[in-house]
């Protein structure tokens, strides 16, 4: 209930009205885009390239359908989310990087901003490079001059530009983080086709009632622990020492630092699944050409790692699981936190400063992230499962989109509970 208890106040203030009203708006923009097609594409024959494997079309699923349709903006997002990915690593590699992120102040982050950028144009054209030049060879393209393929480069490239200058947009004039509520609208717009196939099928009667009852369940259950998941915490206890500055004494409070128990967020998920739908997608062009090996590797992944296989499954939760736990320690630099906590005269009770302290932290979030990775692994193959339960196959209870969509509206509504919050204190200030 507080939920829309603070989306009605919202829409009352008309600074954060506008700023909803913002993201509207370019969600609608989005939308058209989506359907703005290149030309000269050859739709059937597009399309039977998107049926022979599951990574295109888990590249479409991310950008909304426009993949599906051969958009301008078929690519979506991903060459930013892979920069913003690489840029993040990045920061182990070279600590010139990292402290310009953490003590470069806001000139520093807008120099991270431009490298990220500049990586998503290079990253965006090698991608729309590969891609054309793959989908001209299957003959999707009703015209292979080379006049015609740079300017399909050229645009898609350009479309994902579009699409990091939207999400830029909406995070300085909106509500929440661009680019997330891009890719979560982009997921939203996906669920109207599911539904339809579903209900589709449910007239001819090809669903079976214990089934769908048994898939709401998941679905349900599902939700209820993601959202658990993403807003579980550990909070370990600090205590501030008492200083003496003249007759005031400064310190003595008691706090607490909150390491969140899904730090990896939907990142680990990507990217196990895009390794493992590589493979399954090289087997499917391996199969236009001749040879006695790429014939033999085909019949391999057919037989032994399609989605359904156990050892399709096996992989994909061990590489989630290992993902997690990498992604986590780079995300989250104990040995800072840590002398952070030392140089701020705060310490953890019971436990030495220094590297005492950064071992006792280590230790909690090996045990959270334990939690966090074992869970994130069995929710990756969750979709597997429900369609070998429910044999419901038109309706894709993706985990990665769930974890998006439940991530990102939190979010939302935590910066629209923020902004209320100012707006308040505000008021009582000029009081």
């Amino acid at each position: 209930m507080n939920i829309w208890r603070n989306l009605a106040n919202a829409l009352v203030v008309p600074e954060i009205r506008n700023r909803i009203l913002f993201v509207f708006g370019a969600f609608a923009v989005f939308v058209i885009m989506v359907y703005v097609q290149v030309p000269y594409v050859n739709l059937q024959a597009w399309q039977g390239v998107l049926a022979s494997g599951q990574f295109l079309n888990f590249l479409g699923f991310l950008s909304g359908g426009a993949l599906q349709h051969f958009s301008v903006i078929a690519m979506g997002i991903t060459p930013y989310i892979n920069a913003s990915i690489i840029m993040q690593l990045m920061t182990v590699v070279f600590p010139n990087i990292k402290e310009m992120m953490q003590h470069g102040g806001e000139e520093g982050r807008k120099r991270v901003g431009l490298y990220t950028r500049w990586l998503t144009v290079v990253l965006a054209l090698a991608q729309a490079t590969v891609m054309v030049v793959a989908l001209n060879r299957s003959n999707v393209f009703e015209r292979s001059d080379l006049a015609y393929l740079i300017t399909v480069t050229l645009t898609l490239t350009a479309g994902t530009i579009w699409l990091m200058w939207l999400g830029e947009q909406i995070t300085d004039k909106g509500i929440g983080n661009g680019v997330s509520l891009i890719i979560f609208v982009g997921i939203i717009l996906r669920y109207p086709v599911y539904f339809a196939q579903t209900l589709a099928l449910g007239e001819k009667g090809g669903l079976n009632i214990l089934g769908l009852v048994i898939f709401g369940l998941i679905a349900v259950l599902s939700l209820i622990s993601i959202i658990f998941m993403y807003q579980g915490q550990r909070r370990v206890p600090v205590q501030y020492a008492k200083r003496v500055v003249g007759r005031k004494v400064y310190g003595g409070r008691s706090t607490y630092i909150p390491l969140r128990l899904n730090n990896a967020g939907v990142i680990s998920i990507i990217f196990a699944i895009s390794i493992l739908l590589l493979p399954q997608q090289i087997a499917s062009w391996a199969r236009q050409g001749a040879g006695t090996f790429w014939d033999a590797y085909s019949q391999f992944i057919a037989l032994y790692f399609n989605y359904n296989s156990f050892l399709y499954n096996l992989a994909y939760f061990f590489l989630v699981v290992v993902f997690t736990f990498f992604y986590s320690s780079v995300v989250l630099q104990i040995q800072d936190i840590a002398e952070n906590l030392q140089k701020q005269g705060g310490f953890i009770p019971g436990i030495r400063p220094g590297k005492p302290t950064s071992d006792y932290i280590s230790k909690i979030l090996v045990r959270i992230t334990a939690v966090a990775a074992v869970y994130l692994g069995l929710l990756a193959i969750l979709p597997n499962v429900t369609q070998s339960l429910t044999h419901i196959t038109t309706f894709y209870l993706g985990s990665t989109s769930l974890l998006i969509v439940v991530g990102v509206a939190l979010d939302t509504m935590t910066q629209i509970e923020a902004r209320l919050a100012m707006r308040d204190y505000r008021g009582f200030i000029k009081q």
